[in-house]
């Protein structure tokens, strides 16, 4: 991958679910060095600060979707940051809760469109994130967007999907919590899955490579999201949606590595850190390596860390 411009975009988003704590995401990251580890990387770094969601009318507290006025103003602002962005440089989502993507991949998407290019979605999450506003039965909005920017129903209220991502251009790594009606829903789609087992039984590089050829075959653009929660709870708490058994912190590292490799990548979330549930910020710290390991930053060039 060569020099980039990293555009980091805050999108403290906090009205995914009702667990607060994700607005203080983007300035964990910053405060864990997320700014120096790609400057020292020798890219360039442009940060736009917080963003704002677009205006939107106050939701009502016991409406059965969470704070869904808020979250399609939050969707409206990323999308049009998103697409403005990428014509400057690969721009970085530090979220925030995953209900951002609703906004990241179709703005991300909406300018793939523009050059004639498909948009590739790899997704690194316990969960699916497959359900509608419908089929939600905790009514949080951070379960649906990847059912929202492959275009799918029920999503009254959110900007039209122009440009949906095809299911075959989405990969899913690291699944392990996905609902009945989320699986139901996606054993008709062509969406690559690999939950923990797969990965357990045949390992994280060759499905990865597999995708990473599809993307480059298609002369793909490359959206990774990165969830917290993709890893163990035992190496990242600071995430409200823990899941026991996730992936390994060299497992994670080998896929930022094989996605440095590979050069693809044009856009990157890291989303679900809420710092009020991190130790020491070691979290943050750890979502900071992946980061820099998906640009380009090796094994041997980390330096030991105290935290005493």
């Amino acid at each position: 991958m060569d020099k980039q411009n990293c555009i980091l975009i805050g999108a403290p988003v906090d009205s995914g679910k009702r667990r607060n704590g994700c607005l203080m995401g983007p300035d964990a990251y910053r405060t864990a060095g997320l700014i120096d580890a790609l400057a020292d990387l020798g890219h360039h770094v442009e940060d736009l600060g917080n963003q704002a969601p677009c205006s939107f009318v106050p939701d009502q507290p016991d409406a059965k979707l969470h704070a869904l006025n808020e979250t399609i103003g939050w969707t409206k602002s990323l999308a049009e940051i998103a697409e403005t962005a990428m014509a400057r440089g690969l721009p970085i989502f530090l979220g925030g809760d995953h209900a951002l993507a609703m906004g990241s991949v179709t703005g991300v998407a909406n300018y793939a469109a523009s050059q004639g290019r498909p948009q590739f979605v790899l997704w690194l999450d316990a969960h699916s994130d497959f359900h509608t506003p419908v089929t939600t039965d905790s009514g949080n909005l951070h379960g649906t967007p990847v059912n929202y920017f492959t275009g799918g129903a029920d999503f009254e209220g959110f900007p039209t999907v122009q440009n949906p991502v095809p299911y075959h251009q989405i990969c899913m790594m690291g699944l392990r919590s996905v609902d009945m009606a989320e699986r139901t829903a996606m054993q008709h789609t062509e969406i690559q899955r690999y939950d923990m087992r797969d990965i357990d039984e045949n390992g994280i590089s060759a499905p990865l490579n597999r995708f990473l050829e599809a993307v480059n075959a298609a002369n793909g653009m490359l959206h990774v999201s990165w969830d917290v929660d993709f890893l163990d709870p035992a190496a990242a708490p600071a995430v409200g949606t823990t899941v026991p058994g996730g992936a390994t912190v060299r497992e994670a590292h080998l896929v930022g590595e094989i996605l440095h490799d590979s050069g693809l990548v044009t856009s990157m979330d890291l989303v679900e850190l809420n710092p009020f549930l991190d130790e020491r910020g070691r979290t943050a710290h750890l979502m900071v390596d992946l980061c820099a390991s998906t640009l380009g930053r090796r094994v041997f060039d980390r330096v030991t860390r105290s935290f005493s």
